[in-house]
């Protein structure tokens, strides 16, 4: 049972979101859903600190939302900061980057998305290694964090996979007031859960402040239009043990 101190519900909803597939390799194909690694980047645009994370507990869906299709411009280009120091300098000339129609450093993809999406995120607030038992509880965050939202305040827009593809965001007291989407179950296959293991940020310490990427997936089931998320209900499958028949 989760402690409703430190458990936070916030409603997010959107125009257009593309949770993309990582076996896709060219063109973007989205999830049905939303998966919590998405999940836990919009919490984190609204509130976020080094001494706290979020576990994504689970994902309610509103507006499941439909499908389309669409043909974008994406860029193939970066620049480096090295590289941005040196016009700084005057050292070398400006090179922007283009990405219009036809331009060197873009190419045209084909992105099948969702539109009109809405979900519920419910995730518990934990502490690293880095806070202050003197100062810092879950409770104090779990304060900061109804504060942003209830305020529609955040340190980045949130977005839906995509950063054009903004997320509305509202806080939320009682979830159980919300009618949710006719989604009785479906059996999603084995599912992205994030970049980051979540079993590596709370070791993050001063000495260690950043955690490496390393993709962990899980097997996603929807039950009554929610998909259950939290690592201690659904085991995670780490790429060494990934078998490459389980993605067929």
């Amino acid at each position: 049972m989760n402690d409703a101190r430190s458990s936070v519900t916030i409603r997010v909803w959107g125009d257009f979101a593309c949770f993309t597939r990582p076996e896709m390799k060219v063109e973007r194909v989205s999830y049905p859903i939303m998966t919590p690694s998405a999940a836990r980047g919009i919490l984190e645009a609204i509130f976020w600190e080094p001494q706290m994370y979020y576990l994504i507990d689970s994902i309610a869906v509103v507006k499941k939302g439909r499908w389309f299709s669409f043909r974008r411009n994406e860029v193939k280009k970066t620049i480096s900061i090295p590289e941005v120091q040196k016009w700084m300098r005057g050292t070398k000339e400006v090179s922007y980057i283009e990405a219009g129609g036809g331009a060197t450093d873009a190419a045209q993809r084909n992105m099948l998305a969702l539109a009109d999406v809405d979900y519920l995120i419910t995730a518990e607030v934990r502490l690293t290694k880095r806070a202050d038992l003197s100062r810092c509880n879950e409770h104090k965050y779990f304060e900061k964090i109804r504060r942003c939202a209830s305020r529609g305040k955040c340190h980045h827009r949130p977005a839906f996979g995509c950063r054009e593809f903004a997320a509305d965001f509202e806080w939320v007291e009682d979830p159980s007031t919300f009618a949710l989407e006719n989604w009785d179950s479906e059996d999603l296959g084995l599912m992205l859960y994030d970049v980051f293991d979540p079993s590596l940020r709370a070791g993050a310490t001063d000495e260690n402040r950043h955690v490496r990427p390393q993709a962990v997936f899980f097997h996603a089931k929807i039950h009554n239009a929610v998909m259950d998320c939290h690592p201690d209900r659904v085991p995670l499958v780490r790429p060494k043990n990934l078998e490459m028949d389980s993605c067929s």
